[in-house]
């Protein structure tokens, strides 16, 4: 299984960007996808999760509002479209996957992980 994140980059505060992985060597529609995000030192925080055919999406709190998941099972991708950054935002961001019904909204709760991507905003 990877996932291979993209999308990462440097942005100035109030801008964004597009976040995006893409699936292989699994059968998309099994699983539940989320994003997470990481600073040195700070544990995994949840960011946006989406249910296997997308009628069901949670955010964390501190996203909500700005930030907007989704899936394409033609090209087994979910995007994570930021918009409205701030410098808080900063952090390396990763994908990940959950086999069943149930959103990945903890660390313990995911089956794969994607290498992060870094977003940086400056303020």
């Amino acid at each position: 299984v990877q996932l291979q994140a993209s999308g990462g980059g440097l942005v100035q505060a109030g801008g964004s960007l597009r976040l995006s992985c893409a699936a292989s060597g699994l059968t998309f529609s099994r699983y539940c996808m989320g994003w997470f995000r990481q600073a040195p030192g700070k544990e995994h925080e949840f960011v946006a999760g989406i249910s296997r055919f997308g009628n069901s999406i949670i955010y964390g709190d501190s996203v909500r509002g700005r930030f907007t998941i989704s899936r394409d099972h033609t090209t087994n991708t979910v995007h994570l479209q930021m918009n409205s950054l701030k410098p808080e935002d900063t952090d390396a961001y990763y994908c990940a996957a959950k086999l069943g019904a149930t959103i990945p909204s903890s660390y313990s709760g995911v089956d794969y992980w994607g290498k992060g991507t870094l977003v940086t905003v400056s303020s």
